[in-house]
Order: structure tokens, then sequence, then C-alpha cells
């Protein structure tokens, strides 16, 4: 911005006069992805390591999920006592301890 205003006021578009600013936007530049890299680059580190973690979570609830299947335990929603023990549909059901 400073390079159009120092063209504006000067009345040429001469080297010396345009040299200046836009050295310094280049260092700017050169700043701001030095900075933008490394920051680039860390996010993504903890996103890859926040996905992992995403993923063996699911990993062990499906195995959970499938352990708790095999011993026939049931997952009831909202189970029905009765006064001699829990029952669904006539059948006895295993209450996890």
């Amino acid at each position: 911005m400073s390079a159009l205003k120092g063209i504006s006021a000067a009345g040429s578009a001469s080297l010396e006069t345009v040299a200046g600013p836009i050295g310094a936007a280049l260092v700017a530049t050169g700043v701001g992805i030095a900075v933008a890299v490394p920051a680039v680059l860390v996010y993504n580190y903890f996103l890859r390591r926040l996905k992992l973690t995403a993923a063996d979570l699911d990993d062990f609830a499906h195995d959970f999920y499938s352990l708790a299947q095999k011993h026939s335990f049931r997952v009831l929603l909202h189970p029905v006592l009765s006064k001699s023990g829990a029952t669904v549909a006539g059948q006895k059901v295993k209450e996890a301890s």
C-alpha cells in the first residue's frame, strides 16, 4: 500500500521509488510463510493423532459390542423388571455385573 502511495507522490514509477516498499512487502511475505508452514505442519500432526485416536475408540467400541453379543448380553434401553427378575419376551436376561 505504501508503494502505491510513494508512486503517486513521486509522480513516476521509477525503480528507486518502488524498490524500498516492495522489498518490505517481500520480507513481510517471507515472514508470514515462515510462520504459516510450521503452524500447518503442527496442525496436521495433531489432527492425524486425533483421527487415529477416534478410530481406535471406534474399534474398541465395535469389539466390546461384539464381545457382549457373543456372551449373550442384551442391551436394553428401557428394561422392564418383574418381581421374579428381568425378562424380555419370556426369556431370562443376563445382567452385567
